[in-house]
């Protein structure tokens, strides 16, 4: 089957021959229908303090239909997404068949599905995954839409560890994908007013369309924009970005023992005055990815038709047209979620 693979930095990806995968006891393959491009594959693509090894087949938002299965639970043709979460290593986790502190994808001997050379990702024809990870689709939820669901959750995660509330005046930093399902679950939460920052015109557009109160063009006086905008300082600021400086822009924006959420992702060493904080007691708290509940609790929404991601997706590309589009989004101009349909 062909396979998208990293051969190391500086390089595009390339398509290859590799070796289909067969389902091994507990596992379960997917015929890929389709996979998202994520900024942390572009992030573990370059320079920083995480590199994916050579060799590696990343792919980790994604969703299909099921052609091989070595679990009762699953039969060819049931169509699947996957948290990209797998087992702990330790044996003695193993041992008692699950985490013994249920920490997931915290755990330090997770292996991220697409982000681990021995766990290869669907930016392939066909993956293999737990069975234990992997999450049917509901009717009425078309695999296209299953594929938004990993980027969803690490919204929605984001929104339930914060303090976001009825009437919460929220900011949130960034309008990519993971900006704006943080901003649909703002709004879900309850917030009254979430205003999103974004120098892109196209994703500025964006967040207007998916639940955003007010858009702001990156402005220079951050502080004076929100509150012109909401009527007051933010309670809560999303940072889903994850550029230099960006935290102390935070700090700088917060009310006094307001909180500040980080979501988006930094690779390399960053600088704050800690004092700017301490005077105000701000909250600083850091996320990564989701549970498996927040997968359930994504899937119920998109079931319910209580959401819709649609207008994120910008891009479809092929397997063969992969590389170029995944170099594209290291400099993006109108793209926000690409998908990459394998089979063409």
């Amino acid at each position: 089957m062909k396979a998208a693979v990293f051969e190391g930095l500086g390089k595009p990806l390339a398509v290859r021959d590799v070796q289909r995968p067969v389902a091994q006891p507990g596992q379960i393959v997917l015929r890929v229908d389709w996979c998202g491009i994520c900024g942390s594959d572009l992030h573990a693509t370059q320079p920083g303090v995480f590199v994916v090894p050579e060799g590696t087949v990343l792919g980790h938002e994604f969703a299909g239909e099921v052609v091989d299965s070595a679990d009762p639970a699953f039969r060819p043709g049931d169509r699947v997404t996957a948290l990209p979460v797998n087992a702990c290593a330790d044996p003695a986790c193993q041992a008692l068949g699950r985490c013994k502190e249920l920490l997931g994808i915290l755990c330090p001997q997770n292996r991220i599905t697409g982000l681990a050379r021995d766990v290869p990702g669907a930016y392939a024809e066909m993956v293999a995954v737990g069975a234990r990870q992997a999450v049917k689709l509901p009717e009425g939820v078309p695999t296209r839409l299953g594929a938004l669901v990993e980027p969803l959750a690490v919204g929605l995660h984001a929104v339930r560890v914060s303090r976001v509330a009825l009437g919460s005046r929220v900011l949130v930093i960034g309008a990519g994908p993971i900006g704006l399902s943080v901003t649909i679950f703002a709004r879900a939460a309850g917030a009254r007013a979430v205003a999103v920052s974004e120098r892109n015109d196209t994703r500025r557009g964006l967040a207007a369309r998916m639940g955003a109160t007010a858009v702001l063009a990156a402005p220079e006086d951050l502080t004076a924009a929100f509150a012109d905008a909401a009527g007051g300082p933010p309670d809560v600021i999303f940072d889903c970005v994850g550029a230099p400086g960006l935290i102390q822009t935070c700090i700088d924006a917060s009310r006094p023992r307001g909180q500040i959420v980080v979501v988006g992702v930094l690779m390399n060493p960053d600088t704050i005055v800690p004092i700017s904080g301490i005077l105000k007691e701000i909250d600083l708290q850091f996320v990564l990815g989701y549970a498996e509940e927040d997968f359930a609790l994504v899937l119920d929404a998109l079931a319910a038709g209580r959401i819709d991601p649609e207008p994120m997706i910008t891009d479809e590309v092929t397997l063969d047209e992969l590389p170029a589009a995944f170099e594209a989004l290291r400099h993006p101009s109108t793209q926000v979620k690409v998908l990459v349909r394998p089979g063409g």
